[in-house]
């Protein structure tokens, strides 16, 4: 009876020791890989339990000449991603502003610039940043250079991305590699919510004890980024000299540009908004009502 519970008890080690073998499996084939198929841009994806960088086959191809009327602040970006690239050091960047006002277009800029001397871009989606761990130790082994790139960033109270990325960015005991610097763009320059009473330091409201504290920790993501670089929503000429640009990007006429313009004012003011990217839709409109050939999208 013994020699057959001792037999069944090393059958059950055996069959638990697959389990955790064949988990352990799982979980080395989920780390980031690098991919077959190189490109200059890629995506973060989950897909099917596995976690892997994805060539974009299309990326924007912005020129950072498109970019009008952000002239100090692509100063100050471009700056830092040339010390970058020459191996010098450089800042994780926090883009904040008005939307449509270039945040974005500045980075797809840079890949454009300097793609030619190894700038690659990876871009990664909020939700996915509880592995950046893993995605910057994957890149960590290349020779290329990498901006890992988290659009319209912004958390709510107790999303686990936010601890990580808080964490990787100045709190971890493993320094963030030398081949890679975080971009980050968001509307909201400490990338939470803040409220009034929040403000109110006299004051302690709800379960909070020491509210000072709390509006701390909300700070403390933003200050982690070493660079910060603000934009501003734009003016009426700063607005029209934007479109202007693009309808001469489809071959336009200045005498039709003249007369476009309070058609464009017209259009933003429907659109509620003086962006870069309403002008761009409004030239894309106003060429296509007028039979010009289309161009590739632009961010």
């Amino acid at each position: 009876m013994e020699t057959m519970n001792v037999q069944g008890l090393v059958a059950a080690i055996e069959r638990l020791a697959s389990v955790l073998e064949a988990r352990a499996a799982s979980q080395e084939t989920a780390r980031v890989c690098w991919p077959e198929e190189e490109g200059l841009a890629y995506w973060y994806r989950r897909v099917g339990g596995r976690s892997m960088l994805q060539p974009v086959r299309r990326p924007h191809r912005l020129r950072l000449d498109d970019l009008k009327d952000i002239e100090p602040q692509k100063v100050r970006v471009v700056r830092n991603t040339e010390q970058f690239l020459a191996g010098r050091p450089a800042n994780n960047v926090l883009l904040t502003g008005a939307r449509g006002t270039g945040k974005s277009s500045l980075v797809k800029a840079l890949l454009t610039e300097y793609a030619d001397r190894g700038l690659r871009l990876v871009e990664m989606e909020k939700s996915d940043l509880v592995d950046l761990p893993d995605v910057l130790a994957c890149l960590e082994t290349r020779p290329e250079r990498f901006i890992v790139f988290i659009d319209d960033l912004s958390f709510e109270e107790g999303e686990p991305a936010y601890k990580m990325l808080k964490s990787v960015l100045d709190g971890s005991v493993w320094a963030q590699p030398d081949n890679v610097l975080l971009y980050a763009t968001s509307n909201r320059r400490h990338l939470m919510p803040e409220f009034f009473h929040e403000n109110e330091g006299t004051r302690h409201v709800g379960e909070e004890v020491h509210p000072a504290e709390a509006v701390e920790e909300k700070i403390s993501l933003s200050e982690r980024f070493g660079l910060w670089v603000s934009f501003y929503p734009f003016s009426q000429e700063e607005y029209l000299t934007i479109v202007a640009h693009w309808l001469r990007s489809f071959g336009v006429g200045e005498a039709e540009i003249e007369a476009a313009r309070a058609e464009a004012l017209q259009w933003a003011i429907e659109r509620g908004s003086r962006s870069g990217r309403v002008a761009w839709q409004f030239a894309r409109d106003w060429a296509g009502r007028h039979g010009l050939p289309r161009k590739e999208p632009r961010g």
